[in-house]
């Protein structure tokens, strides 16, 4: 089974962050931050707010 996605880890990480863990997130162009393709893909499967 695939992992959560994009938006999970994201929002998982800005929780972490909020509780003090020190973690930073990356800039966009960085090494091992998401690309805009990484976004377009995961927008194909996003539900729709009813």
């Amino acid at each position: 089974m695939p992992g959560k996605g994009l938006y999970a880890n994201i929002h998982a990480k800005r929780k972490r962050i909020a509780a003090g863990s020190g973690e930073k997130m990356r800039k966009p162009g960085s090494k091992g931050a998401p690309t805009a393709a990484a976004f377009r893909k995961s927008a194909k499967t996003a539900k729709k707010k009813k």
